[in-house]
């Protein structure tokens, strides 16, 4: 049954729903993703990330690494050198999250194409500008 039927509001429903979709929203993020799968591999350094994902900025890597070790999913270490070595890991939480992100990435990598054909072919049918 809907909310509407059941009397339960949709502030309710989005109340509850809330806390999942914020996590995920993270999880997911543009950045998130690719970092947390180059730092499947072990601890990774800042200079290491920034090379492997393409277009990502200083200041996005910065503030993506912050947000994804306030959430528990990296560990930054910061080895007393000159200059500081910091690496980054992942933690036991995002390590059982990698092998979903590494289906989720195979499947959009499987499917891509037929996703672009579908695209142009609606907007080809609805008149959309490209």
């Amino acid at each position: 049954m809907s909310p509407r039927n059941t009397g339960v509001t949709s502030q309710v429903v989005n109340a509850e729903a809330c806390p999942v979709r914020e996590v995920l929203d993270r999880v997911v993020g543009k950045w998130s993703v690719p970092i947390l799968i180059a730092a499947a591999h072990g601890p990774i350094r800042f200079t290491e990330l920034e090379r492997s994902i393409d277009g990502i900025s200083r200041r996005m890597l910065t503030l993506t690494l912050r947000n994804l070790e306030r959430d528990g999913m990296l560990r930054r270490t910061v080895h007393p050198t000159v200059p500081p070595k910091v690496e980054y890991e992942l933690t036991p939480v995002a390590q059982e999250l990698h092998s979903s992100l590494l289906a989720l990435t195979g499947w959009a990598e499987r499917h891509r194409v037929t996703v672009a054909q579908s695209r142009a072919a609606y907007d080809e049918e609805h008149g959309v500008a490209a």
